[in-house]
């Protein structure tokens, strides 16, 4: 049986009639971490959009654990085993966190109140305030409330659409360690992220997307140590 909890091959998507990804093949293995980077425009958040059945694909194969799920309504999606913590309006800021928990289960049909309280034991800032409205979190408290209410389900397969974005080096550092506890619940992650140094830095392998296509792919090191890679997306 193979590996590949999550498999695209030879994927076409976009928007409208704008076509983004481009026979995009990759793949996501059991409890591992995979970075996307990539300029700009390249097509990254349009393959977890497409993952997650926000956008549909024309062409090719989404598989998870083997079975094509292109198309399918995030709400099942959910249910199937696969969460997604978006960039933006990730949480709902006008309720309480445990409120916010409590929304991330509704598609549970019993265990909310285990699930919950073993988020709790393990995000204590979380159990601290878990009376306070969201809108009062700090920038990268919000960001493990998202991932918290991501995890109610219990998934194990999460996307998270650029976890550091806006946010201050040490508190984006922070948030970086809380995706590797998320990672150490044996949840597998695939991550799109602008700093692509610290991405791949926490990551076991990465894809580098140009023009809605894979153009770099190989084991998160090797990909920081690419001299081609390092120049062209990397900054070096």
């Amino acid at each position: 049986m193979s590996d590949h909890v999550l498999e695209l091959t030879s994927v076409d998507s976009g928007y409208g009639e704008v076509q983004v990804l481009d026979d995009l093949s990759m793949h996501l293995d059991e409890t591992e971490i995979v970075c996307l980077i990539g300029p700009n425009g390249a097509g990254k958040s349009t393959v977890l959009k497409t993952v997650f059945g926000l956008l549909t694909p024309w062409n090719g194969t989404v598989a998870y654990h083997g079975r094509d799920i292109g198309g399918m309504a995030p709400e099942d999606i959910v249910r199937e085993g696969i969460g997604f913590v978006p960039q933006t309006d990730n949480v709902f800021s006008s309720l309480t966190i445990d409120e916010n928990l409590r929304m991330g289960g509704v598609a549970r049909e019993e265990g909310l109140d285990e699930a919950i309280g073993q988020l709790y034991d393990r995000f204590e800032l979380l159990d601290e305030k878990r009376a306070a409205k969201a809108r009062t979190l700090s920038g990268g408290q919000r960001q493990v409330l998202a991932f918290a209410r991501a995890l109610v389900m219990e998934p194990d397969v999460l996307l998270i659409d650029e976890p550091s974005a806006g946010l201050a080096p040490n508190t984006a550092d922070d948030v970086f360690g809380h995706v590797q506890a998320v990672n150490e619940l044996d949840t597998a992650i695939l991550m799109v992220e602008q700093n692509a140094t610290k991405g791949l830095a926490i990551s076991d392998r990465g894809y580098v997307l140009d023009q809605g296509t894979v153009r770099f792919e190989g084991p998160a090191d090797g990909l920081l140590e690419d001299d081609q890679v390092s120049k062209l997306y990397l900054g070096g």
